[in-house]
């Protein structure tokens, strides 16, 4: 094998010239891993930045880091409340000064010296504190009084008048249920289903908004519409939700800080002197849909707020649903995206049909004309009837249908919203539910007039930032990636769920399956971060987990140690990602409850509590088998962290415990002689090589007959879910990468492939997923089969983490030139910064080119080479197959 090393002309002119009037400096701050985040509880918050330094071998050998009130005296190094400075490479550290004060603006400036020790200027951003303590709340929680089972939608005002100029104001508000704010007849912010699910009896979220631009002296209105969200489940359904112990009619908490430009102040809390009314949403539901009625005086919320015609009532105050109310500290639930119909079918003018050409998460934005008192129907699918005419959903519908809690009312249908029509021009746009979907049907009592323009489709999801990008000559993997990724962000709705239409739930198997493929592709610690919090919110009896979180219940009466060890996988998959072992930190300790639960219960380290490789496509992996690996890896981790502390004790006892688990499964389960554990089924011998389970001497042989049993499977893949996490990556690493290839190839079932060609844009519960009239028969969107997303980050890209020194500040790069690709261009954005992996065929040769980004180093694996060690900059290379 020929390599030639290029330094890139690009890079040496920048070296040659410098960028600009510096050449390293400071970028992207953030505090908490959020972008001047407002409303933060933190005491003692992250900052941290990227380095920007196009040179070779770029390095940042020092820090400086202080903290004000003021920016332009803080840039002049004046009122300074904190500062850190030091000899380090870290672009990562705590706040350490003082106790923040609630209520706060602070600002931050960064500086950094190069390679050459020459410091660069202040980089500036701010953070603003909010409530910090509950004792700093005011008000009541407060609602409309109503029945639980009421199916009335309240919204609530409050006239509030201002005398005097105002410097700045905030509202920080927060909701059992869900909840939209306005002012003076304008919703403020552009957030969807807001609070986050939580445990409500647990801990809620608040959310802080600046409201200085939208209020004026004089008469104000403040405005509050109430949801039911997963607070408040109606119906009843699968998961005993309306079982729940935090279940309750809505309510809300309000504060608004107004600061006078005199340095005056004045609060303005939820109370009885609020007033409400139900509002012209008959109905809501997040499992189901909306009923909304355009008749009515009010049909414009917002806008009806100052009508003094309305039969508004006091507010009714409550007791606080719990004693933890906490700000949400991650990205918000937003409508990213929009679509107009791909195609529409006019059956007759009360029957239409919309195709919007993609499968996702969230509501139709639509325009209606119709008779007064016309009944519209809007029901939402991801397939169509064996006719492909009409929209199909029987496969989903088990879970709320008659067949098992009696007939449900006319207006409250599975992903249906109902609307009734006032003869004029509506616009409905859904507020407290969503839906997955890709087909719309709408029906009607009475001629509607509708064309192609009329509905759009619009996506929601918790919008944590695209990091990465991926392409390459083979346009079935581009459009793997695409359907993975959507799959992923219709199922990030406030916590990570299995599918966006029937369930809804937060699976904790599906959430540490899909977490590689998550985090090459978003930057969502705090999404994760969050959700670990519900964890902890949720820990029971000895130390036990639900396989749902948040639970209301359900599945507290089994144990499944296969999903649950997602307590563990996701906090140091978050640390091997980002460098930051807050989230590990932080769940340590409910980490060694838990393991500690299973080793009580299982002391001979094999677990049978499970629900094992689930939706496999016709192999029955051994259930024992397959959760004890995955309970070796959730104690594997733990003394892993352990070693990270500075635990010794728990270091010695967890390892010693990794290891019992380890050799009682391969004393069970391996025949060394052949090389196969169980019966030889695909999972059985990909998960033991992926997890490092085999005995090194045994390694070859097990390696060959997984490529044998492949193999003897036409080279597709016959697993469920943790099979499929392993099978590509544990034939890739034992030598096999062109078979993994073919499996992954695969365009005839079961394969990914086979989704793509029948048409399908995300991914799917099941393997075999039509029925043999063309119907689909179970979910076509969820991403517990996505690990094939992170397997061509690692494998076509070659990028992956080190855990010896994690957040990328070291790359592995391992790029596999596969045979039937031409070219691959991938990209990531690591916490230090931009890595660039691609390559290209030229004739016998590929052509490798490498970007490692700042303050970063890499190890290149090319081939059967050596391993080269890399700094910054980009590099070429050449390789001779």
């Amino acid at each position: 094998m020929k390599k030639i090393l290029v330094l890139s002309l690009y890079g040496l002119l920048l070296s040659f010239y410098g960028y600009g009037k510096e050449k390293c400096y400071p970028v992207d701050l953030r505090c908490e891993h959020l972008s001047r985040p407002l409303g933060m509880d933190e005491k003692e918050p992250r900052l941290s930045w990227r380095v920007s330094d196009k040179r070779q071998d770029a390095m940042q050998t020092a820090y400086q880091v202080t903290v004000g009130l003021d920016s332009l005296s803080l840039l002049k190094d004046e009122g300074i409340l904190w500062s850190e400075e030091k000899k380090s490479n870290n672009t990562l550290i705590r706040y350490a000064g003082d106790s923040l004060k609630p209520f706060t603006k602070y600002y931050w400036c960064v500086s950094i010296w190069d390679k050459d020790g020459k410091k660069s200027s202040k980089a500036i951003s701010s953070f603003e504190t909010g409530m910090i303590g509950q004792q700093n709340w005011k008000g009541t929680f407060i609602s409309d009084g109503k029945d639980v089972e009421d199916r009335s939608t309240p919204c609530f005002r409050k006239k509030v008048n201002i005398r005097k100029k105002i410097k700045s104001a905030r509202v920080y508000v927060t909701a059992a249920g869900l909840y939209e704010l306005a002012i003076n007849g304008k919703k403020i912010g552009d957030h969807v289903l807001d609070p986050a699910y939580t445990d409500f009896a647990k801990r809620l979220l608040y959310i802080t908004y600046d409201v200085t631009g939208n209020l004026s002296q004089g008469e104000n209105m403040l405005g509050v519409l109430l949801g039911n969200g997963w607070y408040n489940h109606q119906p009843v359904a699968e998961w005993n939700f309306h079982q729940a112990d935090w279940r309750g009619r809505p309510s809300f908490r309000l504060n608004l800080r107004i600061v006078y430009s005199d340095g005056t102040e004045e609060w303005i809390a939820s109370d009885r002197s609020f007033e409400t009314t139900a509002s012209p949403i008959t109905f809501n539901a997040v499992y189901l849909g909306e009923g909304y009625d355009f008749r009515k005086d009010n049909k414009e919320v917002y806008a009806s707020l100052s009508s003094e015609q309305l039969n508004w009532k006091p507010a009714v105050e409550i007791e606080s649903p719990t004693e933890k109310i906490v700000a949400q500290s991650m990205p918000p639930i937003r409508v990213t995206k929009k679509l107009r119909a791909k195609s529409m079918t006019k059956f007759s003018d009360t029957n239409y049909v919309f195709d919007f050409g993609q499968n996702w998460s969230g509501v139709i934005d639509g325009i209606f004309k119709g008779e007064k008192d016309a009944r519209v129907k809007i029901k939402y699918t991801e397939g169509l009837d064996e006719k492909k005419e009409h929209v199909y959903d029987d496969c989903l519908t088990g879970f709320y249908t008659d067949r098992r809690y009696g007939k449900h009312p006319e207006d409250e249908q599975f992903q249906t919203d109902v609307i009734y029509l006032d003869g004029e021009k509506n616009h409905f746009t859904p507020r407290f539910s969503y839906k997955g979907f890709q087909y719309v049907e709408v029906t009607s009592d009475r001629p509607l007039k509708l064309n192609k323009g009329s509905l759009t489709s619009c996506f929601m999801h918790t919008d944590v930032p695209d990091i990465a990008s991926f392409e390459c000559s083979n346009p079935l993997f581009n459009k793997i990636m695409r359907a993975t990724r959507y799959s992923y962000l219709s199922n990030l709705i406030g916590i990570p769920t299995d599918c966006p239409q029937r369930e809804k739930n937060g699976w904790t198997g599906d959430a540490h399956l899909a977490i590689e493929t998550g985090l090459y592709n978003y930057d969502a610690i705090t999404f994760y971060e969050k959700w670990m919090r519900d964890f902890q919110d949720n820990l029971f009896g000895e130390g036990r987990l639900a396989c749902i979180i948040p639970s209301g219940g359900w599945g507290q009466t089994d144990n499944t140690v296969d999903w649950s060890c997602a307590v563990a996988i996701i906090p140091w998959t978050i640390y091997e990602f980002y460098g930051d072992d807050t989230c590990l930190r932080e769940n340590y300790e409910m980490m060694k409850t838990h393991a500690d639960f299973f080793l009580k219960h299982y002391p001979t380290g094999l677990v049978d509590a499970c629900l094992g490789d689930w939706c496999p496509y016709k192999s029955v992996s051994n259930k024992e088998l397959t959760a004890s690996i995955c309970f070796y890896r959730m104690v594997d981790i733990i003394a892993k962290a352990a070693r990270l502390f500075n635990q010794e004790d728990d270091l010695l006892f967890y390892r010693k415990m990794a290891n019992k688990i380890k050799m009682a499964i391969n004393d069970k389960f391996l025949n060394e002689e052949t090389g196969v554990y169980g019966s030889g089924y695909q999972a059985e011998l990909s998960m033991p090589l992926r997890w490092n389970i085999v005995p090194e001497h045994c390694r070859s042989k097990v390696a060959a007959r997984l490529s044998e049993r492949v193999k003897q499977d036409n080279d597709h893949l016959d697993v469920g879910i943790f099979g499929c996490q392993a099978l590509l990556d544990a034939l890739t690493v034992t030598g096999n990468v062109e078979q993994a290839y073919k499996v992954a190839n695969q365009k005839d079932e079961p394969s990914w492939g086979n989704w793509i060609e029948r048409g399908s844009t995300t991914l799917h519960e099941w393997w075999k997923s039509y029925d043999d009239e063309g119907r689909p028969v179970t979910s076509h969107n969820h991403i517990m089969f996505g690990e094939i997303g992170a397997w061509l980050y690692k494998t076509l890209g070659g990028i992956k983490p080190d855990s010896a020194c994690p957040g990328f500040k070291n790359i592995i790069l391992k790029p596999y030139f596969m045979k039937d690709i031409s070219y691959v261009n991938v990209s990531y954005n690591t916490p230090q910064g931009m890595v660039k992996s691609s390559w290209n065929r030229k004739g016998e040769k590929v052509v490798y080119k490498v970007t490692v980004p700042p303050n970063a180093t890499a190890t290149l694996f090319l081939q059967d080479d050596e391993p080269v060690n890399l700094k910054s900059g980009t590099f070429t290379f050449e390789v001779t197959q």
